[in-house]
């Protein structure tokens, strides 16, 4: 069967599978299905808002608790819960159903959040935040996967696409959000304003969500030992990544620790999988070509991510001399036509297929990425949007057709595992991205600037005033040649899904 060409199967995830002539039960499951989309997409607003929220809120934070020399363990900590838990969530998915890990992760989150609403000092606010990432990486997990089991193939896109739309909107109004409930109300707002929304979004889900899972033949068993050896591994280089050229030098005895630890600890994650009956990440993940091929692509999706969501609102207000606001639009802009795009990519991937549509949408946002640097100089603000705009559309034309087509590709016990692995490649291309374009950013600062300050030495400086030439032209350098990197990022998974990825991807009927 061509991909995208799949005919409507049964709903084996909610509890809608009555007759059809029953036209009535048929309303009703499609109401209770309505009500579990919604908490689904309040599931993820949470989790898209907490990887925001705290960074306009942080002089509050630091002035109530102090701690201001390991604040940044606020975004970091809690990412590092979320990817590293990843694998274990989707695995565990599988084996136990989505709900029960879907219900124990929101009950995890409101409970971090409680937490960190009353924390009293920076340390048990910065473990606290750990504990809201473990409840957050099960949302990630099982929110797309459900996704996925409640829909077939055709309706697909539209349910994915409206998951993207809230997560960008959320992560867009996240920090605008901080910011003001830590002005006019109370920085613990950012973490108490969790409770009610979880709250619903959990209660939607145990009322209305109603599972049929394919029986087991015998009694599911836990990698638990996996599991950790995933915690341990993942959060050494993860660490290493994140505080790499920030808490200390890349060189120094802690990062080269901390890398040493991460790959050791691969060698032992790899064998005790071989060995686990039920492993957390199964070597099919990485054997099928379709799925392997997918997280390696998604995997430079998260990398080349970073370019314009961390350095071009920088780069609007140094270079273009725009307000914080009108920076923060110049970035937003993408976050209007990358849902509208995936919404409509259905109607070209089932014309020609997954892949290919994926190739075209890649293939345009590398030559969106590498013609960044042929902005003239100072420029205008349209021009960086206009580029914006075009990205947007051509991830969304991405980034969709591959999850879809892998969810597609499975059965429902391995669903939750396959988009896991994915969602799991991406955070960590984040995570890479993020060390080493800002490692890219500031050696061209500080080549152009003799050594005076790197990329946060600049943004500090924003508020003082008129931004000398030499640093204007300084940040343009920069940010350009950043966006270099992504574009050659954007042609890596070009070349990935033209070499690897089958051009018709297997399509499983519901």
């Amino acid at each position: 069967m061509r991909d995208g060409h799949a005919a409507p199967g049964g709903d084996p995830a909610v509890d809608d599978t009555g007759p059809v002539a029953a036209g009535t039960a048929r309303t009703a499951a499609t109401d209770r299905r309505g009500r579990v989309v919604a908490a689904l997409m309040l599931a993820m607003a949470l989790s898209a808002l907490d990887s925001t929220i705290v960074s306009t809120a942080v002089p509050q934070i630091v002035g109530d608790l102090g701690g201001f020399s390991y604040f940044s363990w606020l975004f970091s900590g809690y990412l590092l819960a979320v990817t590293v838990t990843l694998p274990v969530h989707g695995r565990l998915s599988d084996t136990f159903g989505r709900k029960p890990v879907l219900v124990a992760g929101a009950a995890v989150f409101l409970l971090g959040s409680l937490l960190c609403a009353l924390a009293w000092n920076m340390a048990a606010l910065v473990a606290f935040r750990i504990v809201q990432g473990l409840g957050g990486g099960a949302l990630q997990a099982t929110v797309q996967t459900l996704a996925a089991d409640l829909y077939p193939l055709e309706q697909r896109p539209r349910i994915q696409a409206r998951l993207s739309t809230v997560w960008a909107v959320s992560s867009v109004a996240g920090p605008g959000l901080g910011g003001a409930l830590a002005t006019y109300a109370d920085w613990r707002w950012i973490f108490l304003i969790n409770l009610p929304i979880g709250a619903l979004a959990l209660w939607l889900i145990v009322r209305h969500l109603h599972e049929t899972r394919p029986a087991v033949p015998s009694r599911p068993r836990v990698d638990w030992l996996g599991a950790c050896t995933v915690f341990a591994c993942g959060g050494a280089l993860l660490t290493a990544l994140v505080q790499g050229g920030v808490a200390w030098d890349w060189l120094s005895a802690p990062s080269l620790a901390l890398f040493g630890t991460g790959l050791a600890l691969v060698a032992v994650l790899v064998v005790v999988e071989r060995r686990a009956a039920e492993p957390v990440i199964p070597g099919w993940v990485w054997r099928r070509r379709t799925i392997a091929a997918v997280n390696l692509a998604l995997g430079a999706l998260g990398l080349l991510m970073i370019a314009p969501a961390v350095f071009l609102p920088t780069y609007a207000q140094t270079v273009l001399g725009l307000a914080p606001v009108a920076a923060g639009f110049v970035l937003s802009v993408w976050t209007l036509t990358w849902p509208v795009s995936a919404a409509l990519s259905q109607h070209v991937y089932r014309r020609i297929g997954f892949r290919d549509t994926a190739l075209l949408g890649i293939g345009v946002a590398a030559l969106t990425l590498a013609a960044f640097p042929l902005l003239p100089y100072p420029g205008h603000a349209w021009q960086p949007m206009l580029l914006m705009t075009v990205l947007g559309a051509a991830l969304g034309l991405f980034q969709l057709p591959l999850v879809v087509g892998v969810q597609s590709s499975v059965r429902w016990e391995e669903r939750g595992t396959a988009t896991a692995s994915v969602l799991f490649c991406r955070q960590t291309g984040q995570t890479v991205g993020a060390a080493l374009f800002g490692a890219v950013a500031n050696g061209v600062l500080a080549a152009r600037l003799g050594g005076s300050g790197g990329l946060d030495a600049v943004t500090g400086s924003l508020g003082d005033g008129a931004v000398p030439e030499a640093t204007r032209r300084a940040v343009a350098d920069a940010v350009e040649a950043v966006y270099l990197g992504a574009a050659g990022a954007a042609a890596l998974a070009f070349l990935v899904l033209l070499v690897l990825a089958p051009r018709t991807f297997p399509v499983l009927r519901d």
